[in-house]
């Protein structure tokens, strides 16, 4: 099983331009969260996969917990309170591309606790975005990140950088570099990796075995520890917005490898380039489907067969 750690959230997405004589455009609801999204995408994938979070009992968490029940995913590492969903408002450019900002004081997944040790089963664990920075949520997220990665579970790690919400810099940056000896598989935008001011080569030889690099349009590419470097084109298409396309790619990347029963330091160290090409083309066509609708909407495993 694949676990999936971190915040669950309502994307406020514009609908469209504001009408005239409107200050503002409408705005849809939307569930979503990097973490979210990744695990509904992984559970549409067909992949046994579970939630571990803190989602709120108000409406929203409700909600939140359907969509996630509808994808096949498993709730027993989900914990409750009364505290209230956090809020994306979205603005969109006009290639589709979203920025985003938070209402997030006081909400739910910021009083995420460490769980007890995962289940047995679980043999890999994906984090990011902002679990990994709102405290005191984050600091209980990064020990489970350490804890099972001790035991040898696989770590993915998405840092998936929102700077609105990060109040110092370069301490985000310090402990991002001290997540890296507990990561197997780092995945990051080229957006992300000009603000971390790294390279993938730094990043590997903190730790991880490989390095998956988003650009865009553009496609993906990924370098190894052994020294591979391997690159795949985006699928193209027309683009609505790209809300949860970075996180179908991490669901993607996950369900590959666990296909290719490559979710261990030893097998992904020991993938070929045929199969990295798979792994990322898989990926690609993932995202593409999910930049081709409203919101994060990422796609069942019989629309990429």
């Amino acid at each position: 099983m694949i676990t999936v750690a971190g915040e669950s959230l309502i994307d406020l997405v514009p609908q469209h331009a504001a009408a005239p004589g409107e200050p503002l455009p409408a705005l849809l609801p939307r569930l979503g969260g990097g973490p979210y999204n990744t695990a509904v995408a992984l559970g549409r994938l067909g992949a046994r996969v579970g939630f571990c979070s803190r989602v709120s009992t108000d409406g929203f968490g409700d909600a939140l917990l359907g969509g996630l029940r509808a994808a096949g995913v498993d709730l027993s590492l989900v914990q409750r309170g009364p505290e209230p969903t956090t809020l994306a408002v979205a603005s969109l450019s006009t290639d589709g591309s979203a920025g985003f900002g938070f209402y997030a004081e006081g909400s739910a997944d910021r009083l995420f606790e460490l769980p007890e040790q995962l289940p047995h089963e679980v043999t890999a664990l994906s984090l990011g975005t902002c679990s990994l920075v709102l405290e005191p949520g984050a600091s209980a997220y990064e020990a489970l990140l350490r804890r099972e990665s001790a035991r040898g579970v696989f770590t993915l790690l998405d840092p998936n950088i929102r700077a609105g919400l990060i109040q110092d810099g370069d301490a985000y940056r310090k402990r991002f570099r001290g997540w890296l000896p507990d990561v197997t598989l780092l995945k990051l935008s080229e957006e992300d990796a000009q603000w971390l001011g790294g390279t993938p080569e730094e990043w590997l030889a903190a730790g991880p075995q490989a390095v998956v690099v988003t650009h865009g349009g553009d496609g993906l590419t990924v370098r190894t520890r052994a020294g591979g470097e391997y690159a795949v084109p985006g699928a193209a298409v027309d683009v609505v917005d790209t809300i949860g396309a970075g996180d179908t790619v991490n669901a993607a990347l996950l369900h590959g490898l666990a296909e290719r029963d490559a979710l261990s330091a030893t097998a992904v160290a020991a993938l070929s380039c045929d199969d990295w090409a798979e792994v990322l083309a898989f990926a690609a066509r993932a995202a593409a489907v999910t930049c081709s609708r409203t919101g994060a909407e990422p796609p069942y495993a019989h629309e990429l067969a």
